[in-house]
């Protein structure tokens, strides 16, 4: 989360220099603290449908366990 915020600052503080501006900092500041939640975001989003995958597997083999074990 913290580099797509520092390379966008420093991305903004070389911009104003090179230009004299004094804006693009704060500006590619929140762009780059926006990128950062975004990838919080979807490694997150990956991590719990990879565990609620697990979930419904271990819940259809316990079931078909059962019914196997039933049947004999």
């Amino acid at each position: 989360m913290l580099v797509p915020i520092f390379l966008c600052s420093f991305a903004g503080m070389y911009i104003d220099k090179r230009f004299g501006t004094s804006y693009w900092m704060v500006l590619l500041f929140f762009v780059g603290a926006l990128a950062g939640f975004r990838n919080i975001f979807l490694f997150a989003k990956k991590i719990y449908s990879k565990t609620d995958k697990e979930r419904k597997g271990r819940r259809n083999e316990e079931r078909h366990a059962e019914t196997t074990e039933g049947s004999k």
